[in-house]
C-alpha cells in the first residue's frame, strides 16, 4: 500500500476551492494524469455519487468510477474507486488559512499487478504527480480563469 499527501495554499475562499474540486469534469484541467471525468449518478453531489474517470500512469490508460464515501461541504470529501485495476482512496480537506485556503489531499493506494512490480516507481509518480497537480491547481484558481 502506498500512503500519499500533498498540500497547497491557494489563495481564493474555501467554498470555491471545494466546489472546483467536486466537479469531475474540472479533473482534466488541473490533473495531468486525467483525460477525462464525468458524473454517472444524477441528483445533487453527496454520499453515494459516482463519476467515471479515464487517466494515464506509467503509460497506461486506466478506467475507474469513483464513488464518494463522505461529504462535508465546504471542507471535507472522501472518495474511494470502486472499479477499475487500483484500490484508491483519496480525501480532500478545504481549511481556511489566512485570506485564502489549505488544501491537503491524503490518501492511499492498492497497487498489484504490473503496478506492484514496479511499486517504488509508481508511488513516487504518484507524488510528484499529485505535487505538481496542486501548483496547476493552484495557479488555475488564482488567475480566476476557473
Amino acid at each position: 500500500m502506498v500512503q500519499l499527501e500533498s498540500k497547497v495554499f491557494i489563495n481564493r475562499p474555501p467554498r470555491d476551492v471545494f466546489d472546483y474540486i467536486n466537479e469531475p469534469s474540472n479533473s482534466p484541467n488541473y490533473q495531468s494524469g486525467t483525460k477525462s471525468a464525468s458524473w454517472v449518478s444524477d441528483g445533487p453531489i453527496g454520499v453515494g455519487s459516482t463519476w467515471k474517470t479515464t487517466t494515464s500512469l506509467l503509460g497506461r490508460e486506466i478506467e475507474a468510477e469513483l464513488q464518494i464515501t463522505d461529504y462535508q461541504p465546504p471542507n471535507q470529501t472522501t472518495f474511494k474507486s470502486i472499479s477499475g485495476p487500483i484500490p484508491i482512496e483519496v480525501t480532500a480537506k478545504v481549511e481556511p488559512q489566512d485570506s485564502g485556503s489549505l488544501l491537503t489531499f491524503s490518501g492511499k493506494v492498492e497497487l498489484g499487478g504490473f503496478f506492484k512490480i514496479a511499486e517504488g516507481l509508481a508511488a513516487k509518480q504518484f507524488e510528484k504527480q499529485m505535487n505538481e497537480d496542486n501548483q496547476r491547481l493552484k495557479k488555475l484558481l488564482e488567475s480566476n480563469t476557473a
